[in-house]
């Protein structure tokens, strides 16, 4: 059944966001940063970040890191109304579009928004396939000149729902944990062999996190640098995300801290 009129739009946003407070309430949370500096409620967070991650896990960054500068950018199809109305209620900034299909004004209200904040898209998104990087979040990275940051993240034998994610619903008072990397610094002006590169790259570091905060969840381990995080608001992102940030690192060098290839560009003609 669609839920199509603002009544229902309203009422349904308003009761998902009470169960997911209520529900994501009872994990426990712990993350291991390659760099703490890039989650926004570090006291040194410093410049704006795109932050990507699989759109199954949407749960717990959404729960998270709410009311920390961050604006999410969702399709317009009207499957993504509820989302709308919950990631605005939960603390997030919201752009509905695309970077490709459609999308010049999102790219200028994406543009205004990273001048002063930081952004965050499920690249798989809106509907797959599944842990499949669309290009979009490479491309506005180099457009934009703010480095990506990938978050993979993963619960202890969630419920998978049979949509085209396979939608992870953690057990309540289980584990979740997130494998978060550096901040990789992508190229100004990239062209469609470079978008390539990096699209293959970060979409292999990004299923290689989130396979290994999967395994972390599920063993229950303690990792060297795991900390644990909770629910709370920024004190610092709506003034420093306009500020300018540290270099962030190569994806090349960022993949070889996790022993993965990079990606060679094709060969001129």
């Amino acid at each position: 059944m669609k839920i199509t009129t603002p009544f229902a739009i309203g009422g349904w946003s308003l009761v998902s966001t009470a169960a997911i407070r209520q529900w994501m309430g009872t994990l426990d949370y712990r993350v291991d940063f390659g760099d703490p500096e890039v989650d926004p409620v570090h006291p040194r967070f410093r410049g704006a970040k795109i932050y990507v991650f699989w759109h199954e896990n949407i749960l717990m960054p959404l729960y998270l890191r709410g009311h920390s500068n961050i604006s999410m950018l969702l399709s317009r199809h009207a499957d993504a109304n509820i989302l709308d109305r919950v990631a605005r209620m939960m603390g997030f900034g919201v752009v509905r579009g695309s970077t490709f299909r459609g999308g010049s004004v999102a790219l200028r209200e994406l543009a205004e928004r990273a001048a002063v904040g930081n952004l965050t898209i499920t690249p798989d998104g809106p509907r797959g396939p599944r842990r499949r990087l669309a290009p979009g979040c490479v491309f506005l990275a180099s457009t934009l000149g703010i480095p990506i940051v990938a978050m993979g993240l993963g619960y202890d034998r969630p419920w998978r729902f049979g949509t085209w994610d396979r939608f992870a619903l953690p057990r309540p008072w289980s584990r979740a944990r997130g494998m978060v990397s550096r901040a990789i610094t992508v190229p100004p002006d990239l062209d469609r062999d470079g978008l390539e590169v990096y699209r293959q790259g970060i979409e292999s570091l990004l299923t290689h996190l989130s396979d290994a905060a999967e395994a972390w969840a599920n063993a229950g381990d303690r990792r060297p640098g795991q900390q644990r995080v909770r629910k709370e608001p920024s004190r610092v992102a709506f003034r420093t995300a306009a500020e300018p940030g540290g270099p962030g690192v190569a994806l090349g060098e960022e993949l070889a801290r996790h022993g993965l290839p990079l990606a060679e560009p094709r060969a001129a003609a």
